[in-house]
């Protein structure tokens, strides 16, 4: 482990093809050993009931009427005696689902030179921030490296508590996971190349090779976009992979064309590697949020309650730390609705 910590450290950098293969390697093996304890899946059990399941159906559903996936989460609440908190309080530490592998989001330091570097980033400090309002101290939490596909699945089982991870609210994810209100605001990008002919969204992909992650909101935005006649039906998207991260390896070696995801998260690979960048502006609007079971909902107004805070306190400075350097404009454009809406 400590040959693994010691290579990972020497890695100078983010750009190279050779170092972010490394670090999709890594990513294998600290998956399996991130979780030092509480591995035993003593999150929120269960899907819910029928009822629940036509339930939320029927909201998801009405979502999509409507196109307001942002403003479908519960009222905040600072209330604790819930079923769901208390028993992460009986635990006395929450399980959450993270990346470890989205720079400036959550993930390593490569250059670090401790042993035993923390995740950080822009999500992890939404992740102590909860810890701390819930339970009181911001370290009381057992952070789980999960890959991009594996987010709803994760916390149907009960395997986290919540997933802090980037994750877009979406009308279709609300029929299977719960969403907090939004905590920053995004959109599906095109990354490639800086000598690519891609110009972003639209014609130019004709003939391209696209990479996405599986189950990821740019598969199904490029999905609609190819049946609406907006992406040209020669654009190959058929590449999926589980996380991320790994579309930028596959466009450093040249397999595929082009990726897309989210803004924010092309901006940190751009800084990442200069010999690619993004291309054109974002074509969707989107917000990401914390995600939850959906019978956990004592938990979520908990956490909007949380991030109703946060936004005013807290969300500036993280900004600033993580993401200021890497993103296209100022923070204002990244900021959730103001003021948030809920659906009760």
């Amino acid at each position: 482990m400590n040959a693994v910590r010691r290579l990972r450290a020497g890695l100078r950098g983010w750009g190279g093809v050779g170092a972010m293969a490394v670090l999709c390697a890594l990513a294998v093996v600290f998956a399996l050993v991130l979780p030092v304890s509480g591995t035993r899946g003593d999150g929120v059990t269960g899907n819910g009931g029928q009822g629940v399941t036509r339930g939320t159906q029927a909201r998801a559903d009405d979502c999509k009427k409507k196109g307001d996936p942002q403003n479908r989460s519960l009222s905040p609440s600072s209330d604790q005696s819930g079923k769901t908190i208390q028993r992460i309080r009986d635990k006395d530490y929450i399980t959450v689902g993270v990346d470890q592998n989205s720079f400036r989001w959550g993930y390593r330091d490569p250059n670090s030179t401790n042993d035993d570097a923390q995740l950080e980033g822009f999500d992890i400090d939404i992740v102590h921030r909860i810890a701390k309002e819930i339970l009181g101290n911001p370290d009381k939490v057992r952070l789980k490296a999960i890959p991009t596909n594996q987010r709803i699945t994760a916390l149907q089982k009960g395997t986290v508590d919540m997933v802090v991870r980037t994750m877009t609210i979406s009308c279709d994810r609300m029929a299977e996971v719960a969403f907090s209100q939004p905590y920053f605001k995004t959109g599906q990008q095109v990354l490639a190349p800086r000598s690519s002919t891609i110009k972003g969204y639209g014609k130019t992909l004709a003939d391209k090779r696209i990479c996405t992650a599986a189950t990821s909101t740019a598969l199904s935005a490029l999905t609609a976009g190819k049946d609406s006649g907006q992406v040209p039906a020669s654009t190959d998207i058929s590449l999926q992979v589980p996380n991320q991260l790994d579309c930028l390896v596959r466009l450093q070696l040249g397999e595929v064309d082009a990726v897309v995801t989210d803004g924010a998260l092309a901006a940190s690979q751009a800084a990442q590697d200069p010999t690619v960048d993004l291309k054109g502006e974002p074509f969707t609007t989107e917000y990401y949020g914390v995600a939850m079971n959906l019978e956990a909902d004592d938990l979520v107004r908990r956490v909007n309650q949380v991030l109703v805070d946060y936004l005013k306190d807290g969300w500036q400075d993280s900004y600033t730390t993580w993401l200021s350097a890497t993103m296209v404009g100022n923070a204002e454009k990244s900021r959730p609705p103001s003021p948030q809406q809920y659906r009760d």
